[in-house]
């Protein structure tokens, strides 16, 4: 049993989260096998794990590796990160040692339309107030270090234009020549602000810098927070290393004649890699129920890889026998991008793929009305109503496909919600079988806590102790455009890609310069399994259209942009954040 005194109605997320009595982190680290200098205090409840505890820890086997992915969700999402830390949970209850690995949220979402994201109800990270705003400044130091190099673009093009190649010499400068038209490094904020997508920068006199068309993007869009995650290494040292050689990697657009200008020849790498030399440890918080939980990277899923960091799985799998990781929206996207893009760089394979789905969802993929954040639910949804969820079906069965496309056992993880019938869990259950996964299993977490998730954590075990055959959709020596249309026809079901000029200009230019042999990070809609996201269920017969194709060199991927995605999210009509205040006694209300 968990030590949560629940309630029941059940209080609201924050409520719960400031009520529980937190354990020391130190206590959570020592029940590791982590000593108090292996730990980076950040006071006393949160800490980050220095990378050197691989090398204590190589020899130790490795644990179990579990990916929580989910259907098409709606707008309100489906609780995926809920139910990753309700398994951790739930694994706990039965007895097993069990470590929660997922990403560190955006302010974006925070203080837009979703709000935080460190689980919900009975099932959650604590300090959640740290957790969803600054915790460790990781965020920061991403936004910081992004925008020394818009700095040094801007900068350099503007002293070239004033300086002879004399001049450049005698200060060791070789001249650039950048394209000011080829410029592809916006620069970043972690706040949805729509107004700054699109502006015009250096207007004013003549040393105000040279005007020209920029843009930005949120900080978790930034390619340096797509490295944080994917970096990797033995100890400290090696990891830093490869941070180092893949911050001289980034690409920030070519010359005027189009040749590549990466930040080593800027010569600002190694000040970003300074900004970031802390940010690569893992930090450590702990679940509700005192369970370990390394929160570490957060790029988004819908426009990166939507995937913590390898390095905190790492440690993880080295500390614990069962590590539940969590990748961003569907499966479409986020699973499909851990698979393809972070196991292929850590090496590390899955033993099991959780698949969230919910009952409501279904219902909206089998077309029900409408779900609109901040309104009131359609009595479709909160009603039982069989036909339609049984319209909504086909959603779940292609992502059930996808996920055995890559030869790793599938369990459906039914995320119970209050209105839910048993005759409409049943449904799902067995249509979940019949598709193939290993068995579903419904889960009630979030009123529960662990001791509602027994049924999934048993399940997890079984499927974990069955065979995989693990394989990657595709190799990398296909040409660009080949890895995009098997990703295209395999995992959207479209029949085919069309691409825009630019599109086409782009890959020929990326091939040209060898950067062909990477692998594919489709940035698109996560509201549906295709480019629209009015379109829901299972939808085929299509062409994907291919609007631009970005090159994050140092991160280790193309990613081409599908449809109208964007990469600077807007607020909504009413933002969480007039939600959020702060009261007489210095205590948070109102975050979410």
């Amino acid at each position: 049993m968990s030590k949560i005194k629940r309630q029941f109605p059940v209080p609201s997320d924050l409520d719960i989260a400031q009520a529980a009595e937190q354990r020391p982190i130190t206590e959570i680290a020592q029940e590791l096998g982590l000593e108090e200098e292996d730990l980076i205090l950040f006071g006393r409840y949160k800490a980050k794990v220095h990378l050197d505890v691989l090398k204590k820890l190589a020899n130790r086997p490795s644990g179990k590796y579990i990916d929580v992915t989910a259907i098409t969700p709606t707008p309100l999402g489906e609780g995926k990160t809920t139910t990753g830390i309700g398994l951790v949970q739930g694994l706990g209850v039965i007895g097993k040692n069990s470590i929660a690995c997922i990403r560190q949220p955006s302010q974006g979402p925070t203080f837009g339309i979703k709000g935080g994201a460190a689980g919900g109800g009975y099932s959650q990270i604590i300090p959640m107030e740290d957790f969803n705003l600054h915790l460790t400044g990781d965020i920061h130091a991403i936004t910081a270090a992004h925008n020394l190099v818009a700095a040094a673009v801007d900068s350099r093009w503007f002293h070239e234009s004033r300086l002879s190649d004399e001049k450049l010499a005698e200060m060791d400068l070789e001249r650039l020549n950048i394209d000011p038209y080829n410029i592809t490094w916006n620069r970043v904020m972690d706040v949805n602000e729509r107004a700054l997508r699109n502006i015009i920068l250096g207007l004013g006199g003549k040393w105000d810098g040279r005007a020209r068309q920029g843009g930005f993007d949120i900080t978790v869009a930034s390619e340096i927070m797509a490295i944080l995650a994917l970096v990797k290494g033995e100890d400290y040292s090696s990891t830093l290393k490869d941070l180092r050689e893949r911050c001289g990697k980034m690409m920030i657009g070519t010359s005027t004649t189009g040749k590549p200008i990466t930040t080593e020849d800027l010569g600002v790498a190694g000040a970003v890699t300074v900004l970031m030399k802390d940010a690569i440890h893992p930090n450590l918080m702990q679940t509700l129920e005192g369970q370990p939980a390394f929160v570490h990277a957060g790029p988004f899923a819908n426009i990166a890889h939507g995937n913590s960091s390898i390095v905190a799985d790492q440690v993880a799998l080295k500390l614990g026998d069962y590590v539940v990781t969590e990748s961003g929206f569907g499966a479409d996207i986020g699973m499909e991008k851990f698979l393809n893009i972070k196991c292929r760089y850590s090496g590390l394979t899955p033993d099991c793929i959780v698949l969230v789905a919910t009952i409501r969802a279904l219902k909206m993929h089998g077309g029900g009305p409408r779900v609109i954040p901040g309104r009131p639910l359609d009595p479709a949804y909160t009603e039982e109503n069989l036909g339609l969820l049984e319209a909504g079906l086909p959603n779940l069965h292609a992502h059930i496909r996808n996920a055995k496309l890559f030869g790793v056992p599938v369990v459906v993880a039914v995320n119970k919600f209050s209105a839910d019938t048993q005759a409409e869990v049943e449904l799902v259950k067995q249509a979940s079988v019949e598709a193939g996964a290993e068995t579903a299993a419904m889960s009630d977490h979030w009123t529960n806590g662990g001791d509602g998730a027994t049924e999934l954590a048993e399940a997890v075990v079984a499927a974990c102790e069955k065979p995989s055959d693990f394989k990657f959709l595709y190799p990398l020596d296909l040409s660009i455009k080949e890895k995009i249309e098997t990703i295209a026809k395999e995992i959207y079901n479209a029949d085919g890609v069309v691409y825009e000029p630019l599109a086409n200009r782009q890959i020929k230019s990326y091939e040209a310069n060898n950067f062909g042999g990477l692998p594919i990070c489709m940035a698109k809609t996560h509201l549906s399994i295709g480019h629209d996201p009015k379109v829901k269920g299972a939808p085929s017969g299509y062409i994907l259209p291919v609007r631009e194709v970005r090159a994050s060199v140092g991160a280790g991927f193309i990613y081409p942009l599908i449809g109208q995605m964007r990469t600077m999210p807007g607020l909504p009509s009413r933002p969480a954040f007039l939600n959020v205040d702060i009261d007489d006694d210095g205590k948070v209300v109102g975050l979410f």
